[in-house]
């Protein structure tokens, strides 16, 4: 006899992400939302989902796992993740309440988010400017408009040279950066890995709280404290 998550990784990979995300929306609504305000989940969510959902769902692990990704690296989801929020359960009953660390987390994540969604939007209007430039060289030139800019009044050079002196008269700041310093990290045996511990998950050069969902083998599912689901090594993992 196979158990509910058997038959769930059991399912084929079909679905859109959004949709899966707007079916759990529909199935569970005290839990998940599409739109405007989001609640933070219950640590352990995954496995309430893997026993929750039915063979007729047709949603995989593999599924349920990018969907909560997605939901909970969104914007809106980082927001509501404050000090003192309770997280829900696919009932949308209260458990623990966000602490400052988690919230500290969730804000630092929305940050870097937003600066890196301007620097694609600032990437692609660069983009567009020198597509729009290359065209224009394409094109013919009109002698007539040539004439014109080339009879172009000229700025004044006194007016330059005050603008110039009043923009070099201002003193310009210096921010003193404080080098970060070195966390000391200590390695953990997989073998000892429970579901619930507590660990530190290593994220580029910054190690982040994390809590184990699952161990298979050398493969730990952890959710951060954010709500994301993350699957890594055992060899990124520390005590935490």
């Amino acid at each position: 006899m196979t158990t509910p998550t058997e038959q769930i990784q059991a399912q084929p990979a079909g679905k859109d992400v959004k949709q899966i995300l707007a079916e759990l929306s529909e199935k569970f609504p005290l839990c998940f939302s599409q739109s405007g305000e989001a609640k933070p989940l219950k640590i352990g969510i995954f496995q309430d989902l893997a026993q929750r959902l039915s063979e007729e769902d047709g949603i995989s692990k593999t599924q349920i796992r990018h969907a909560l990704r997605l939901y909970t690296s969104s914007w809106r989801y980082l927001a509501g993740v404050k000090v003192g929020v309770a997280r829900v359960d696919l009932d949308g009953q209260d458990g623990d309440l966000i602490d400052e660390q988690q919230a500290a987390h969730a804000a630092e994540t929305l940050e870097q988010s937003k600066a890196k969604a301007a620097e694609v939007r600032k990437a692609k209007a660069a983009a567009e400017r020198a597509k729009h430039k290359e065209q224009q060289k394409d094109q013919p030139k009109n002698p007539a408009s040539d004439k014109a800019a080339y009879k172009k009044s000229q700025p004044n050079k006194a007016t330059v040279a005050a603008k110039a002196a009043k923009l070099h008269s201002k003193p310009q700041a210096t921010e003193k950066v404080v080098p970060e310093q070195a966390v000391e990290l200590i390695a953990l045996n997989t073998a000892t890995l429970k579901v619930g511990s507590a660990v530190q998950l290593k994220v580029g050069l910054k190690p982040v709280p994390a809590t184990v969902l699952e161990v298979v083998k050398n493969d730990v599912v952890v959710q951060l404290a954010s709500g994301m689901v993350i699957k890594t090594q055992g060899d990124k993992l520390f005590q935490a």
